[in-house]
């Protein structure tokens, strides 16, 4: 949809700190738009007597108090005195597997409340209550939601395990793609009114990975629920990228320079043998080389990711090995292979499945082989088998056959289809619940104040930076050019899925995005940290040539952070983002 061009007035604003990192944004919203009032503080009035809170279609298991320090989230500071509440939602009986699903949840109430909800939504498949903690974003931050003052809720998306299996209930589909969100938003605030009195001021919903699809997919359909909506590497095209996977085992195998020894694969392609971690390394080092001065500086980072595509070119700038495999080259097999992946998968026939990838340094991070070895023939299988393929196999079918021969053996031009596939049981696609509805249409979100902020690792090996890319050119055009007025994407540069890589990876997003919601500061540049010795959970993929506390700005997309000139390489101050 369009509507008038809204441009932003841009007003300075002082540099802060926060939580150990420097945040530092300037501007503000266009005057059309509304400008949401900050969250007033609250105290928890009451805890174990939420154990009998009436909900409807709840049930409170236990309420209990948790004592300061009473919680340890790795890397992160001391967590507050506060309320720990479980329970579950929907319980029922499924007429189609005949198994029991509910929605399990947890919300952790602090004592000395900010005023404000946090939805966190988990990665994967789900499947389990992890710790309502509330993460900021990226790797190992130094702080989460819950230790600033957020009421936290945190919930399994509807199944438990054995995971994949709950694929074959139509309403457990349902859920995981965006049900779930729907009946726990409402619970939750409710919950938080019979804690303090009153419900939050402002909410916000934030995850990584299938957490930022799930934060994007309820900009899209409750947008009237959430002020503030934090989306890291989000999977918006999950169902896609899985079948991408599998393509790429296919890819893999056709050069795999050996056979796995032992088990249930023995003598299958031993897909890790494709492309060693040296050849990866090797990889890394030829896209530096060509691509590290295009910021003004060559410091051992490509801080223009986008422009780096069109100055590397695989073909020409990464030597052909002549003689034997040595980790100094990679052979014509290989650069064909890695080429069509990074171009795109497709089916036999041509079709598109799924997005490019961007070529960046990122490729040598440990995060990087696991998505594209381990997690395609492990996790990648089982999803598009019961959870993205409609009708979903039978798990009867499933279990005689291993996750590398079903890869191995998928039928991408039929397979791909059944993403879009319907019938009088699974009367949704999967394409449908698991995508927004209309993925450039977040007029409610913007026409009531509400802000989105991205991020995404430009090394990401599952979910592609250039897809995020991509819907974000979308959006601006669905806006007028002026998406920037209540939604920015920031790329990092380096960062694997979530974190990880050689990268400067950790950072709080979440500051950044209530200081736009909350004071109209639209967020400029936000100040990462690559996790060098000394950081409170260490990176041991940072260079060691690299400063131990290496700063960059992250910058809101086209822009990238460019050296000034002068000044020091190791410090955020010294790039500005143009």
């Amino acid at each position: 949809m369009t509507r008038t061009p809204l441009r932003p007035p841009h007003l300075a604003w002082a540099l802060a700190p926060a939580l150990g990192l420097l945040l530092s944004a300037c501007g503000g919203d266009s005057d059309k738009l509304p400008r949401l009032d900050a969250a007033k503080p609250g105290t928890l009035q009451a805890c174990v007597q939420l154990g009998t809170a009436v909900l409807a279609g709840t049930t409170i298991s236990s309420a209990t108090e948790v004592a300061a320090a009473g919680l340890v989230v790795t890397g992160a500071a001391t967590v507050p005195a506060h309320c720990l509440v479980k329970g579950e939602m929907n319980r029922r009986t499924s007429a189609v597997d005949g198994k029991s699903y509910a929605i399990g949840f947890e919300m952790r109430l602090p004592t000395a409340w900010n005023g404000r909800f946090f939805y966190q939504a988990n990665g994967g498949i789900d499947g389990s209550v992890v710790t309502a903690a509330g993460p900021t974003s990226g790797g190992s931050p130094v702080s989460n939601a819950l230790t600033m003052g957020f009421a936290v809720i945190s919930s399994d998306a509807g199944h438990q395990p054995p995971a994949p299996f709950f694929g074959v209930d139509p309403q457990a589909r349902l859920d995981y793609g965006y049900a779930a969100v729907g009946s726990l938003t409402p619970m939750a605030k409710n919950l938080i009114k019979a804690a303090y009195g009153r419900t939050p001021d402002r909410s916000y919903i934030g995850g990584c990975s299938n957490g930022g699809r799930h934060a994007l997919v309820a900009a899209a359909r409750y947008g009237d629920q959430y002020d503030g909506v934090l989306a890291g590497a989000p999977g918006m095209h999950l169902p896609k990228a899985a079948v991408a996977q599998l393509f790429k085992v296919q890819q893999y195998a056709s050069i795999a320079s050996g056979t796995v020894a032992s088990g249930a694969d023995a003598g299958q392609p031993d897909i890790s043998t494709a492309v060693t971690p040296a050849e990866w390394a090797f990889l890394s080092g030829r896209i530096t080389a060509k691509c590290d001065a295009l910021d003004g500086v060559s410091d051992g980072m490509v801080q223009a990711p986008v422009a780096c595509q069109a100055a590397f070119n695989i073909a020409t700038d990464v030597p052909t090995c002549t003689g034997a495999r040595d980790g100094a080259c990679l052979t014509t097999a290989q650069k064909d292979v890695l080429t069509r992946i990074f171009a795109g998968a497709v089916t036999p026939r041509g079709q598109g499945i799924y997005s490019k990838f961007y070529w960046d340094p990122g490729v040598s991070g440990s995060n990087y082989a696991s998505w594209h070895y381990a997690q395609s023939t492990q996790r990648d299988p089982g999803a598009v088998a019961f959870i993205f393929n409609s009708p979903p196999w039978t798990q009867a079918d499933f279990v005689v056959t291993t996750g590398l021969k079903f890869a191995l053996g998928y039928d991408l031009d039929a397979g791909y289809q059944k993403i879009f596939a319907t019938d009088t049981t699974y009367t949704e696609s999967p394409w449908s619940f698991m995508t927004p509805p209309h993925e450039t249409d977040l007029s409610v979100v913007r026409d009531r104040g509400g802000k989105v902020l991205v991020y995404h690792g430009a090394a990401d090996p599952i979910f592609s930076a250039a897809d995020t890319v991509d819907w974000y050119q979308r959006l601006t055009a669905a806006n007028d050019s002026h998406a920037d007025d209540f939604a920015r994407l920031f790329l990092v540069p380096g960062m694997n899925h979530c974190s990880g890589g050689p990268s400067a990876d950790q950072f709080d997003a979440l500051t950044a995005l209530v200081s736009w919601v909350e004071q109209g500061q639209a967020p400029e540049r936000i100040t990462a940290r690559a996790r060098g010795v000394g950081a409170n959970v260490v990176n041991t993929e940072v260079p060691p040539s690299w400063g131990v506390a290496r700063t960059r700005p992250l910058c809101p997309y086209p822009q990238v952070a460019q050296y000034k000139g002068s000044g020091d390489v190791e410090n955020a101050d010294n790039f500005s983002c143009r």
